[in-house]
């Protein structure tokens, strides 16, 4: 059965899905020629990230048969150091296997860029219309014979923006009501769990979740809504004051972009 709280808990991330879905300054139709996308997934297929990819998957199941049978004779706050042990050494794996393959990705998209005098190069999947798709460029550098050489020029500056989500969720103001969010969330779970418990029809139980999804919007409504509008309102001051034509999320930008995630946060303190 469905988890009667999944909402709820959709609820509790609105703040961070809203704000990421970023505004950007009125321009006119602009005929933007220095724009690069990228598909990453298709250089996640390549040879070599497969390959990384499968050694450090057989990497964690032989770590973790090593964990189990150690966890089963560990306490339970010793459990918990034996999970922190073994995330920081998978960790560790990943670096050491594809930190190599993401810094030949990285010197293969600005090699192409800078030929193709791209200012910033964005993820595929937010593209709908526009922008070079220089995906097969990119995998040509790194299927060929050598390594890829480095650009000898810095991408020009980018008309597009990028935010970094995560710093601006943790500037004081945000994460005040985020946290203040969360922890009514949390009051609510427990009451409505508490009446489901004694809902003697189908009908009790259907109220019952109707009236704290309904607290949860309203919640939302009071609290992270003018929070959001106030992110966004910011994000598109600085946008125009730098003349960018659109801001996105850090997640999305591959190569180049300009970053106003300091603008943005020194406004919102």
């Amino acid at each position: 059965m469905n988890n009667p709280f999944t909402r709820g808990r959709a609820a509790a991330l609105a703040f961070a899905l809203g704000a990421a879905v970023l505004a950007t300054p009125a321009t006119g139709a602009t005929d933007v020629t220095d724009i690069g996308a990228l598909d990453q997934a298709a250089l996640a297929a390549l040879p070599a990230f497969q390959a990384a990819n499968k050694q450090l998957n057989d990497y964690g199941a032989n770590l973790q048969k090593q964990y189990i049978g150690r966890a089963r004779k560990a306490s339970q706050s010793d459990q918990q150091k034996l999970g922190n042990e073994f995330q920081g050494k998978m960790a560790e794996k990943q670096r050491q296997l594809f930190g190599p393959l993401f810094q030949k990705a990285q010197v293969a998209i600005a090699s192409v860029a800078s030929s193709k005098n791209l200012s910033v190069v964005v993820d595929k999947r937010i593209v709908v219309v526009g922008g070079q798709d220089i995906t097969s460029n990119v995998k040509d550098l790194l299927t060929s014979v050598g390594d890829p050489v480095p650009p000898v020029s810095t991408p020009p500056p980018s008309k597009v923006g990028y935010v970094d989500q995560s710093a601006i969720d943790q500037t004081p103001k945000v994460k005040t009501v985020t946290d203040q969010f969360v922890k009514f969330k949390a009051d609510q779970d427990k009451a409505a769990a508490d009446k489901l418990k004694g809902a003697k029809t189908e009908a009790d139980r259907e109220t019952i979740l109707k009236d704290y999804r309904k607290t949860l919007d309203d919640k939302q409504s009071q609290t992270l809504k003018p929070m959001v509008e106030t992110t966004r309102a910011a994000i598109s001051d600085v946008a125009k004051a730098k003349g960018l034509i659109l801001v996105i999320d850090k997640g999305n930008i591959v190569f180049g972009g300009t970053d106003i995630t300091k603008d943005v946060t020194e406004k919102l303190k």
